[in-house]
């Protein structure tokens, strides 16, 4: 053990790394719920997605323990899988097979990307204004749908959206558990989000909302995912842009965390890279294509691991850890495949909440660098498409740059996505 992960020249030690791994599963314990419940919005079968999450979030923290030594767990990204299901699938018809084929294929381009110089000319190339914009504009895109599952967003004819029935039981529910994870979170309580979820679900079987169809039981079947993406349908006309925005967002969003989170471990080099940032992008890359192979959407890196970190988390170990944790968790599927939709989605929100802090980092001083920020965050909820919010930021970007006289300072990488972009609109 001493050997693989290096624990006293990291100062620390199997106790620590074991309880850092217990604190970071308890905060991300949440999508064993969530992401199950995101899925069958795509008619995935909801034992076979907790399954194959489950197994997503074990293999992907494993490999970033095992190749990379790092104190960060993987798992379906939040985000991501609301993009799969609700504008892929269910928005643009696309079958959940051949969706699984994209996030396969982004999968395969992120580790070509991985292995290949082309990782910092990416990485560096995309300006920091936009890795917020877009870190925000996906909180707001799962905020609408979190918000639409409580019952407080329904559609209107006159103003395209309008406040929900708040006499809905389900509703006042919901609401309710918002403000406990809220409550919880800002007391510093672990796993204050899967907390909420279990209350929230808990306070609806008097009502029948909820129907508790038992606890724990040996796992469901992963026959009906498992194998099941399209990859020659994926290649078709038409899934170019999918492709394109999984691979996109899995780089930015892999990337964010990385350097974010260890930074916090310090183990940052002194000239403010990440080392081994060419091993933690094969191990997230070869997460999120075997997730496709299981049947889940993206797997990307979880920020949630800094909560391990704060607790002493400084190496492989403490991902090891949450591995084997989701192993175990594959044993309460009757438990998540009862929590109904009105008990997760607060739980969205308050992801939402979160992601939305990134727009405080924004140079607001700069409208070049603040307003493809702000056009990216608000194009992706009002047009429910997190691919159509990256383009337009990319087109803002470069757009805005050039007519203030500083076309210099737009990278090649966001040239190229720019006009990419461009290319795509013109074309629907």
């Amino acid at each position: 053990m001493e050997r693989l992960f290096r624990l006293s020249e990291r100062g620390t030690d199997p106790r620590t790394e074991i309880l850092a791994g217990l604190s970071t599963f308890l905060t991300m314990a949440y999508i064993v719920v969530v992401n199950p419940s995101i899925m069958t919005a795509a008619g995935i079968d909801q034992g076979a997605a907790f399954v194959a999450t489950c197994l997503a979030a074990a293999i992907g923290s494993m490999l970033m323990g095992l190749i990379a030594n790092f104190p960060i767990a993987l798992a379906p990204g939040m985000g991501l899988n609301a993009y799969f299901a609700f504008a892929v699938v269910q928005g643009m018809g696309v079958p959940w097979q051949v969706a699984l084929g994209a996030v396969f294929l982004s999968g395969l381009i992120f580790f070509a990307v991985s292995i290949l110089k082309a990782r910092e000319w990416l990485v560096n190339g995309i300006p920091v204004s936009l890795k917020f914009g877009i870190a925000a504009g996906i909180g707001f895109f799962l905020g609408l749908i979190g918000l639409k599952n409580m019952g407080l967003v329904v559609a209107d004819p006159a103003t395209l959206v309008g406040l929900g029935s708040l006499t809905q039981t389900s509703t006042l529910i919901a609401c309710a558990g918002f403000l406990v994870i809220a409550g919880l979170s800002a007391r510093g309580v672990p796993g204050a989000i899967i907390i909420g979820i279990l209350a929230t679900a808990a306070a609806g079987i008097p009502f029948g909302l909820t129907k508790l169809a038992g606890i724990a039981s040996l796992p469901p079947s992963l026959a009906p995912t498992f194998m099941q993406l399209d990859i020659a349908g994926a290649l078709g006309l038409g899934i170019t842009g999918i492709v394109f925005t999984f691979f996109i967002v899995d780089l930015l969003d892999n990337t964010g965390t990385l350097i974010g989170t260890v930074h916090r471990a310090g183990l940052m080099n002194k000239d403010g890279t990440v080392p081994n940032l060419g091993r933690a992008l094969v191990a997230d890359s070869t997460g999120a294509m075997t997730g496709a192979v299981l049947g889940t959407s993206t797997t990307v890196s979880y920020i949630e691991s800094a909560a391990g970190i704060q607790a002493g988390g400084r190496t492989g170990l403490t991902a090891v850890t949450v591995g084997v944790l989701f192993l175990l968790a594959l044993f309460l599927a009757p438990l998540a495949t009862s929590i109904p939709a009105f008990a997760t989605a607060p739980a969205l929100v308050f992801v939402a909440c979160l992601m939305a802090k990134a727009l405080q980092e924004l140079d607001w001083e700069d409208a070049t660098e603040y307003m493809p920020a702000i056009v990216t965050a608000l194009a992706m909820p009002f047009t429910f498409s997190i691919a159509t919010g990256i383009g337009l930021g990319f087109i803002a970007y470069a757009g805005g740059k050039t007519l203030a006289g500083r076309a210099g300072d737009v990278h090649g990488a966001v040239w190229l996505i720019a006009v990419l972009s461009a290319i795509k609109f013109s074309l629907i």
